[in-house]
């Protein structure tokens, strides 16, 4: 690795969890196959967090996601399985020594409701969701934002009407159409993923001890490190199979890490392959706190 490379601090910070359907998170997988390993209750859901990742660099408070949050209206909470009412992320934010004022640039892999509703303010009766993040830029992909803007009607849902809107009336709003950022630097690359949504960015990050892969929805926790696992929300199912092998090709060869915003037990692992073939993440870690890379 480069001497080039500046040295990070890594935070998991937790935001609002979920219940969603295991059928629907694991796709064709059968049930007697996936609830081998993770906790079911009487509605076949299972838990997921909504985890996003904080990165100290040169300075700079980089986040990327923000969560669900708790923009939605009791009966949507309900809907989506969403667990608490207040803004979990807000509240990991401060155990771990910040405010979202204090985060200098927001980086989004795409704009479904639960990747970027953290950035609204919780919801109150009769008062519209604001913008939190007043200090941030804010870092999407050109087509991710396209989707967003004009979403197809099989995802339609997945979107939070007039947050496009708000992220535009900032004049703070970044839109990435290469594989870098001049905000962030040539420490951070991204690759593009089309399996899930069009145009979701996966940010790899340079660290001296191997980069570190923010991975969204491309692998949402370490189950879906098994290549075949998909979700039922995917587009493009088999694409994201390709995408996925590649990019952990690449990691397992770098001795790199994926980091994973929905999984209840693992927010940071090590690539490996075992005797059969089969990607898993070692050394995983629940928490990451104050990690420096």
């Amino acid at each position: 690795m480069s001497n080039s490379v500046s040295s990070k601090t890594f935070y998991s910070i937790n935001g609002n969890s979920q219940k969603l359907d295991g059928g629907a998170m694991f796709g064709n997988a059968p049930k007697a196959l996936w609830e081998r390993w993770t906790e079911v209750d009487e509605l076949n859901r299972i838990p997921l967090v909504c985890r996003a990742m904080l990165v100290q660099d040169q300075g700079k408070n980089i986040l990327f996601e923000t969560g669900i949050g708790a923009f939605f209206e009791p009966k949507y909470r309900d809907r989506y399985g969403v667990q608490e009412s207040h803004h979990v992320l807000l509240e990991s934010l401060k155990e771990s020594g910040f405010s979202h004022e204090d985060i200098d640039i927001v980086v989004l892999s795409h704009m479904h409701f639960d990747h970027a509703g953290g950035l609204l303010t919780q919801w109150e009766e009769g008062k519209d969701a604001e913008l939190l993040f007043p200090n941030a830029e804010f870092v999407i992909g050109q087509e991710a934002w396209d989707r967003s803007v004009n979403p197809h009607p099989r995802d339609r849902a997945s979107f939070i009407p007039g947050l496009t809107n708000l992220l535009e009336a900032t004049g703070r709003l970044h839109l990435v159409q290469g594989e870098t950022s001049d905000l962030l630097g040539d420490d951070y690359t991204f690759h593009v993923s089309n399996g899930h949504t069009p145009g979701m960015l996966i940010t790899e990050i340079a660290t001296s001890d191997g980069p570190v892969v923010f991975a969204a929805d491309l692998i949402p926790g370490a189950p879906w490190m098994h290549l075949p696992i998909t979700m039922g929300y995917d587009r493009f199912p088999e694409s994201l199979i390709d995408e996925k092998r590649r990019l952990l090709d690449r990691l397992l060869e770098k001795g790199g890490k994926v980091f994973f915003t929905h999984d209840p037990v693992v927010a940071l692992g090590e690539v490996a392959k075992n005797e059969k073939g089969k990607f898993f993440a070692d050394k995983p870690l629940k928490n990451v706190i104050n990690l420096s890379l």
